[in-house]
C-alpha cells in the first residue's frame, strides 16, 4: 500500500515497493503513480550533449555526433566514457554491460566500405551494432565549447583572463585552442611542476626557448589539447601547451622565445573526463539510475620506458 501525505496541496514522501494497488475487489488497479522508468532514451541523452555542445561547433573536417544508434531502441542506462575507442575499452564496454559509449575521438573518421571481421575498427562496429551499443563523438565540439576540453587544459596554470585562439564567428567567446594570460608571474620550471601535478601526468616534453631557461618569466601561454601545430601556429605568447607539435615548428617556436610543452596527444585531452562526468550528471539527474563510468583501459599508446 502506498503511505501518502500531502504538504501544500501537493503530494509527496510517497514510499512504495509496487505500483499495483491492490483493492478489496477482485481486479486490480494500476497506481497514478506509475514509477519512473530507469534511464533515459537514446535521444534524450544526444539533445543533452547537443545542448552542451552543439554539433555545429564542429570543425568542417571532423565526423562528430551519433555515430552508431542501434536498431532496437532501449534506454540507456550505463554509459561510458573514454578518450579513444579501443579493442580494449569495447571489451570493457562490454564488460561493464554498457548501452552507450562516448569516445572523445570519433572511432569512424575515414569512411567505411564494409564491416567485417579484417580491421579493429570495423570489429569495434560490429560488436557496436550487435549488442545494441550505442556510439556518440564530441571531439572538436568539446574543444571548442565554453567549460571544455581547452578550458580544463587552460586552468593547469593560474589564470588572470583566457580567450580562444580562433574565435567562432557566431560566438567569438567560443572556438579552438585559448591565449591565457597569467594570473601573477610564475617561472618556467614552476609551470613544468604545476602542469604535471594538474595533469597526473608523471612526465612531458619540454622544448626551453633559445637563451632562455627554467627560470624564466611566463606571463602569457597558449593551449591547445590534442594536436597544436596549425592552432598555435604565429600565436604570441611565452608558453605553448599542447599535446603533439612537428618537430619544425618546434624549433620555429623556440627561435621566437616560446617555450613548448608536448604532453602527448591523448593525454592533454583525457584529463577532462572526470569533469565531464560531472557535466553529464547534472545534465541527467531528472532520470533515475543512470550510471556514467570512465575507462580504465583508455590510455596514451606511447608510454616512457
Amino acid at each position: 500500500m502506498f503511505n501518502l501525505y500531502k504538504s501544500g496541496g501537493s503530494i509527496c514522501n510517497v514510499n512504495r515497493t509496487t505500483s499495483i494497488i491492490s483493492t478489496t475487489s477482485s481486479s486490480t488497479a494500476v497506481s497514478p503513480f506509475v514509477r519512473k522508468m530507469a534511464g533515459a532514451a537514446l535521444n534524450v541523452v544526444v539533445e543533452k550533449l547537443n545542448e552542451f555542445a552543439p554539433e555545429n561547433l564542429a570543425e568542417k573536417w571532423d565526423n562528430v555526433g551519433l555515430l552508431i544508434e542501434p536498431f532496437t531502441k532501449r534506454n540507456i542506462n550505463k554509459i561510458l566514457l573514454t578518450n579513444d575507442l579501443t579493442e580494449n575499452v569495447m571489451s570493457e564496454a562490454m564488460a561493464r554491460s554498457s548501452d552507450m559509449i562516448i569516445s572523445y575521438h570519433p572511432p569512424i573518421f575515414a569512411p567505411l566500405k564494409r564491416i567485417t571481421q579484417k580491421s579493429w575498427k570495423e570489429r569495434i562496429v560490429s560488436i557496436c551494432l550487435e549488442n545494441k551499443i550505442a556510439l556518440y563523438s564530441p571531439h572538436t565540439c568539446w574543444d571548442a565549447v565554453t567549460n571544455g576540453v581547452n578550458d580544463w587544459l587552460a586552468a593547469s596554470l593560474p589564470l588572470a583572463s583566457a580567450q580562444p585562439v580562433m574565435e567562432n564567428l557566431s560566438n567569438p567567446s567560443i572556438g579552438a585552442g585559448r591565449l591565457c594570460v597569467i594570473q601573477g608571474e610564475i617561472t618556467l620550471g614552476a609551470a613544468v611542476d604545476r602542469i604535471k601535478a594538474y595533469t597526473k601526468l608523471k612526465d612531458l616534453k619540454l622544448a626551453v626557448a633559445v637563451n632562455r631557461n627554467l627560470e624564466s618569466p611566463i606571463r602569457t601561454f597558449a593551449v591547445c589539447a590534442g594536436s597544436g601545430t596549425s592552432v598555435l601556429k604565429g600565436v604570441k605568447a611565452d608558453l605553448y601547451i599542447t599535446g603533439e607539435m612537428f618537430h619544425h615548428d618546434v624549433l620555429d617556436a623556440n627561435h621566437q622565445n616560446i617555450h613548448v610543452i608536448l604532453l602527448n596527444h591523448s593525454n592533454s585531452e583525457r584529463g577532462y573526463l572526470p569533469i565531464f562526468r560531472e557535466i553529464l550528471r547534472s545534465m541527467l539527474k531528472d532520470y533515475q539510475g543512470i550510471q556514467i563510468d570512465i575507462s580504465e583501459q583508455d590510455a596514451d599508446p606511447l608510454q616512457t620506458y
